[in-house]
């Protein structure tokens, strides 16, 4: 094993299920590697990473420059206002998550989000008017990358509805989330029906606006401590989110009492905080994109956004911008809800992948082996073996986010296409099952992986490009 989480030797098990399992009964160090050949192990790889070779000292010198940025940001919750303020978002407009899709290829899940987003607004009574505005091409379809957004699984983000403001108080940058729904029939889940409607209009309503006053006589809440200690806590911060939540709440509950105005609207707002484990990923969320905005430094090969819309996966690589490069999402394996399995889940979607970019998620489930059994990945051996996996393709150890597991070591952070390409190991990331079915909602949890095409296509693009 080699990068920067290398350990004593162990057992390096390439592609063998049956061994895997054997190593892991024997409580034998071991990693699990679940291999393919590059795509491929062919000319065209080998002809690209022999170019590579020619501009390494450019390159390095533009990955360490692009990776300090990503692990000294400093984000900071600072405000919850509609979104027609926060980003300007004009009315008409629906933003989704991952890379730009036309509606025609939009899964079903996130078309019916889209559909109960613009019944949500009043801007159509039913489906049938709803879509014939988007057919029509009277609502404009974008994603929430390109608004300074983020949005988990479907991404829906609407003029009218209340989004966190997270400052990188280091850069100045600035992102933003909706505020979590909680779990069930919610529209991150494709979930459309008239309690959808309700819960986002109280959103809207009551807690946004509570959360915003509170929020802005707070004069903030610093979320990289409370993130590193969330991730000591057991958090991993993309499918556990416990105790970030917890400490979430211990911080606002005192700017909430001192501005509510109506004592029976602060205990509806606690109880939804109190009782909702996820509250804190979409800050996780927003604060992993106003840490890697930033980023993005001419000629780096580091990789700054992950994001899927359940039909393509696209990532977006520090030295080339804006463009997208895209390949088709893969679907989760994991763990079904009673009633539903592998069968009815919807190909991967959310830009949820953005925690992975920033070291959590995915590559800190040694952090949180309760995840990794949640989500139907094994239990500690496998919690340990993904981030030492992720360790292969990343470029550092994370500075302020520590794994007690792993000795306080840094989580690995700085996911590289260079080594994504030359390896075949792709990013491995946490994540909710959506049903595939319109209005089925989450139907369980699981991992997935990135499609190695993406990385390859973006590694070409580095080698045409001159900064």
């Amino acid at each position: 094993m080699i990068g920067p989480l290398a350990g004593p030797p162990r057992v390096v098990n390439v592609g063998l299920e049956v061994f895997a399992r054997e190593l892991a009964l024997l409580g034998a160090p071991h990693v699990h590697l679940d291999w393919r050949p590059p795509a491929g192990a062919d000319s065209r790889v080998a002809s690209l990473l022999a170019r590579l070779l020619e501009r390494s000292s450019e390159i390095d010198a533009a990955n360490a420059e692009a990776l300090g940025r990503l692990v000294e940001g400093e984000p900071a919750l600072i405000d919850c206002r509609p979104a027609r303020e926060a980003i300007d978002l004009p009315t008409h407009v629906v933003l989704h998550a991952g890379p730009p899709i036309e509606w025609e290829r939009m899964c079903a899940p996130l078309q019916a989000a889209v559909l109960c987003a613009i019944r949500y607004e009043g801007w159509a009574g039913d489906d049938h008017d709803a879509r014939r505005l988007v057919e029509r091409s009277a609502v404009t379809l974008a994603p929430c990358h390109h608004w300074r957004s983020v949005g988990p699984m479907t991404g829906i983000i609407t003029a009218s509805m209340p989004v966190f403001v997270v400052e990188n108080r280091a850069r100045g940058h600035r992102a933003h989330a909706t505020i979590n729904e909680g779990l069930g029939k919610v529209l991150r889940f494709g979930a459309n029906d008239e309690s959808v409607i309700a819960r986002l209009a109280w959103l809207r309503d009551e807690a946004g606006p509570a959360l915003g006053a509170a929020l802005r006589a707070s004069g903030g809440i610093e979320l990289r401590p409370l993130m590193a200690r969330a991730l000591s806590m057991g958090d991993e911060m993309h499918q556990r989110n416990v105790a970030a939540s917890a400490l979430l709440g211990r911080a606002l509950m005192p700017h909430l009492a001192r501005t509510a105005r109506d004592t029976d609207a602060l205990a509806r707002l606690a109880e939804f905080i109190g009782g909702n484990d996820q509250f804190f990923l979409n800050l996780a969320m927003a604060a992993g994109k106003a840490i890697a905005d930033p980023a993005f430094v001419p000629g780096s090969t580091l990789v700054i956004t992950m994001a899927r819309n359940g039909t393509d996966f696209g990532i977006r690589v520090s030295g080339l911008g804006e463009r997208w490069f895209v390949a088709p999402v893969n679907t989760p394996r994991g763990l079904y809800f009673p009633g539903h399995g592998p069968d009815d889940a919807n190909p991967d979607i959310g830009d949820s992948a953005i925690v992975e970019t920033i070291g959590l998620g995915g590559g800190a489930m040694a952090a949180s082996p309760a995840v990794a059994r949640f989500v139907g990945a094994g239990g500690v051996a496998e919690a340990l073996a993904a981030t030492l996996e992720i360790g292969e393709i990343t470029l550092a150890e994370h500075p302020h986010f520590r794994i007690p597991a792993l000795d306080d070591r840094g989580a690995p952070v700085g996911i590289d296409v260079r080594k994504v390409v030359e390896t075949g190991i792709t990013p491995l990331i946490n994540t909710g099952i959506a049903g595939r079915m319109a209005g089925t909602g989450q139907i369980g949890a699981g991992v997935v992986r990135a499609p190695l095409p993406c990385f390859t296509r973006a590694l070409e693009a580095v080698l045409a490009h001159r900064s």
